[in-house]
């Protein structure tokens, strides 16, 4: 009998992980005491007020549905996509991909998807479809600095001068760089840096760069950038505002999401806290569309690059559930996001134990009014890691310039140092709404190179000789290459160089000169540094 209840469970367990495609992820004991506005999931607002309707598909959590925000019909199951805000026609564009509800696979008839351009005069929809652009699935449309826009579906993307096409099929090219493909190169997401050039994340977590979004994107790390948790990763979505650039990941098993930010789109560091989950979709009057998946999240952004909107594709059951002709199935939905505060730190030095206060502009902006609407006494600003627990400075009292207001800080406790690139604050407003925002740090420098090393070649076998190209947005200064050798932990110097400074997307072939004869070993660990101003810039590590 023991071994009939332990056979019985285990099987249980399996199909939950199986069939269920869930499985229950413990949250640090430290989450607990996280206050409003440090986890990313309180920025999700309730939607917009739409209309329901009886008799639809869809599980019985889903039946009070709002039926006119995103896309959906009868017809066809919707699964991920994006928007793009077109000023002149005035209509938002969704890219979004589908398959004919009919098909007897049900949702796994996604490998066949479609990719629709469907258009709505609001953001939150309801979009409608107004041409077919092709086969693909996951798409992400992005605009490159010349005008052309890009639109990526897996394995291939498509280009347009125009939103509304017409749209020409070609496919990306890729260099590794002699590093390992991070699970592969599906689900990629993009982002436009200040210069016009590309960052882009795959799906393992894996950074690429390309010069204009169009020429080859060049992996620049060796190892994923997600948190070092148990996960089965997937949909990151990537964007960047006026002060740095973030990245939310799903783990598709566990229905939790991370989220993490970065000041040069290669060092991330990942915030506490569920970024969404599967509990996000509310009405105003409380009420909650139970669907039992969120994937594909894809951000909608302002002029200042903040995100406004979460796009969604959602499910009401297992997706092994949903089958052709049935009353289940996908479509694509639309969350608001609170955008944050307009803020900035008026004192340019970066602040000390010594420091007696902290001096913070938060600027007024349509339909935000700062003088009449912060509870200035609720504020908190300090370090992100402080802050997001209710930590860091208190505010002591606040002062009008203009529309805007300077609200000054007792600095004590703002816990700020020198990797601090995105001091937080979080309050509330005087009817009780989040208040949070970022500001860069007065003292920092936002755009520097990024160098990087390919694999070093041995010629003639007696010179070794490495790539290096430089993938920041600003000239790099003059640098030391060197080339270890790791053995127990210890660092063996093989060889080093010198490289003149390089600008943008350049690159220069280096000799290295070695310390004695090389001695280069198969399958032996090594490891390339680039050192500028007596700081370690990147390292890669391989072997021959």
């Amino acid at each position: 009998m023991k071994y009939l209840i332990y056979t019985v469970y285990t099987l249980l367990t399996l199909s939950k992980l199986v069939y269920g495609q869930v499985t229950e992820r413990p949250r640090p004991t430290k989450w607990d005491s996280l206050v409003m506005g440090g986890r990313f999931i309180d920025r999700f607002s309730p939607m917009v007020k739409g209309h329901r309707q009886t008799g639809l598909w869809g599980a019985v959590g889903v039946q009070k549905r709002y039926i006119d925000n995103g896309i959906e019909d009868k017809e066809r199951s919707y699964w991920g996509g994006n928007i793009v805000y077109d000023s002149v026609g005035q209509l938002y564009n969704l890219y979004v991909c589908g398959w004919d509800e009919k098909w007897p696979k049900g949702h796994h008839q996604w490998p066949r998807s479609t990719v629709y351009h469907a258009v709505s005069k609001q953001m939150h929809g309801p979009y409608s479809i107004k041409d077919t652009i092709g086969a693909g699935h996951n798409p992400e449309v992005f605009r490159l600095k010349n005008g052309t826009y890009v639109l990526y579906v897996i394995d291939k993307r498509y280009t347009a001068s125009s939103l509304n096409g017409p749209w020409k099929q070609d496919t990306f090219h890729f260099d590794k760089r002699d590093r390992k493909i991070i699970e592969g190169l599906s689900n990629l997401t993009f982002a436009k840096r200040g210069d016009g050039s590309y960052l882009m994340v795959c799906r393992g977590g894996g950074v690429w760069f390309s010069n204009d979004g169009l020429s080859p994107f060049y992996q620049v790390s060796d190892r994923r950038v997600y948190p070092d948790v148990e996960g089965e990763f997937e949909d990151p979505v990537v964007w960047r505002d006026h002060i740095q650039y973030h990245l939310i990941v799903n783990d598709w098993l566990g229905r939790i999401a991370f989220y993490l930010r970065s000041k040069d789109g290669v060092n991330w560091i990942t915030d506490p806290g569920e970024a969404y989950t599967n509990q996000i979709a509310l009405h105003q009057d409380g009420t909650k569309e139970a669907w039992y998946k969120f994937e594909r999240m894809k951000v909608l952004q302002d002029y200042h690059g903040r995100a406004i909107q979460a796009n969604f594709a959602v499910i009401d059951v297992e997706k092994d559930f949903d089958k052709g002709n049935d009353m289940h199935s996908s479509k694509n939905i639309a969350i608001p996001l609170n955008p944050g505060l307009l803020i900035s730190m008026l004192d340019k030095k970066m602040p000390t134990d010594k420091t007696k206060e902290i001096r913070v502009k938060i600027m007024a902006e349509p339909g935000f009014n700062p003088l009449e609407e912060v509870d200035v006494k609720s504020l908190r600003f300090g370090a992100s890691d402080q802050v997001n627990y209710g930590g860091g400075c208190s505010a002591l009292d606040a002062e009008a310039h203009g529309k805007d207001l300077i609200v000054r800080f007792d600095a004590k406790g703002h816990g700020i140092t020198e990797t601090e690139f995105a001091p937080k604050l979080i309050g509330r407003s005087k009817k009780g709404k989040l208040l949070y925002g970022y500001t860069r740090a007065p003292w920092l420098v936002y755009h520097e190179s990024i160098l990087s090393a390919r694999k070093p070649i041995l010629k003639d076998n007696k010179r070794l000789v490495v790539e290096v190209t430089n993938f920041g947005e600003v000239r790099s200064n003059k640098a030391k290459v060197s080339l270890y050798r790791i053995q127990h932990g210890r660092k063996e110097l093989v060889a080093s160089g010198q490289i003149v400074p390089l600008n943008p997307f350049e690159q220069v072939m280096l000799d290295l000169v070695p310390k004695g004869l090389p001695r280069l070993v198969i399958n032996d660990n090594y490891s390339i540094e680039i050192e500028a101003n007596n700081n370690v810039k990147s390292t890669f590590d391989f072997r021959w």
